[in-house]
């Protein structure tokens, strides 16, 4: 494999080769194959989708989150997004610093295995960092528990009103960054709607109580090479250390390539890891 083959592999899959996304049909599509995007690139990961990249059909120009309300295709594309938010066919996620993540609702269940608590109804007491969750967003959480779906302004209406956007919006990060509560809906006027995650999908809570960190781990690094094609394990560990640690996504990928369902291949200078691929089966020669 050159570098240009994995660009162009890339290229396709991502579809930034001029096939744009502009129905719900193929918005759906698309976070079904890749699994999981970033809404807006981001310069602290190495070169992975985007929403707004597959929207547009093109990597160049491309707005990152801070310079997105100043480009009119940042709006078609989130109208888009929340379409699937709203169907539950894709899930927002906060995990980077300067964007959100979209995933696909059938691999949400394994990133909730590794960010979520085990008791999704009883108010959060720690963050996956081990640091206090505040007073604030507890009470935060009881609210949109007892009357969510809710906008920010509701919100202030039922928590204190004397509450800042600023204060508001930090006690909704800290909720949202352990997957106690989730996006789910946006209304001109009314702004961004959230309601407590396990209410909100029940099923996919349900499911994701029974998997184990190392399955978790596994099923994804799997989606994330398939959709990379190939990649180091720097982006491999540059991705997934949001989420778990680096000795264990080390062990996952050490036990994959043990099991040879990774292996490593060539691109250019690098050497780069893959998903093993499926053996062609044997042609039957006739004598």
């Amino acid at each position: 494999m050159t570098e240009q083959d994995l660009e162009q592999q890339r290229a396709h899959k991502w579809h930034l080769n001029g096939d744009p996304i502009r129905t719900v049909e193929q918005a759906r599509e698309f976070i079904a194959e890749v699994g999981f995007c970033v809404m807006y690139p981001e310069r602290s990961l190495h070169a992975v989708p985007s929403f707004i990249g597959a929207y547009t059909g093109s990597a160049e120009g491309l707005p990152d989150a801070k310079h997105a309300f100043a480009d009119p295709r940042s709006r078609e594309a989130t109208d888009l997004m929340v379409r699937l938010l709203r169907e539950r066919s894709a899930y927002e996620m906060s995990l980077f610093p300067g964007t959100d993540l979209i995933v696909a609702a059938n691999l949400f269940p394994y990133f909730y295995a590794l960010i979520a608590d085990q008791n999704p109804k009883a108010p959060p007491k720690v963050r996956a960092q081990g640091t206090r969750i505040s007073p604030l967003a507890v009470d935060v959480f009881l609210a949109i528990q007892k009357d969510g779906p809710l906008s920010k302004d509701r919100l202030r209406e039922l928590v204190s009103r004397e509450l800042s956007d600023a204060a508001l919006d930090r006690a909704l990060g800290e909720l949202w960054s352990i997957l106690k509560i989730v996006r789910v809906d946006y209304r001109d006027g009314e702004g961004i709607f959230w309601d407590v995650l396990y209410r909100w999908s029940t099923t996919v809570v349900k499911e994701a109580l029974d998997i184990s960190e190392p399955e978790a781990i596994s099923a994804l690094l799997s989606k994330f090479l398939e959709t990379m094609v190939a990649a180091s394990q720097e982006e491999i560990e540059g991705f997934f250390t949001h989420v778990t640690s680096r000795s264990k996504v080390r062990e996952a990928i050490n036990a994959l390539l043990s099991a040879r369902e990774l292996s490593f291949v060539g691109a250019g200078p690098k050497t780069l890891i893959r998903l093993t691929p499926v053996p062609e089966p044997r042609r039957r020669i006739h004598g």
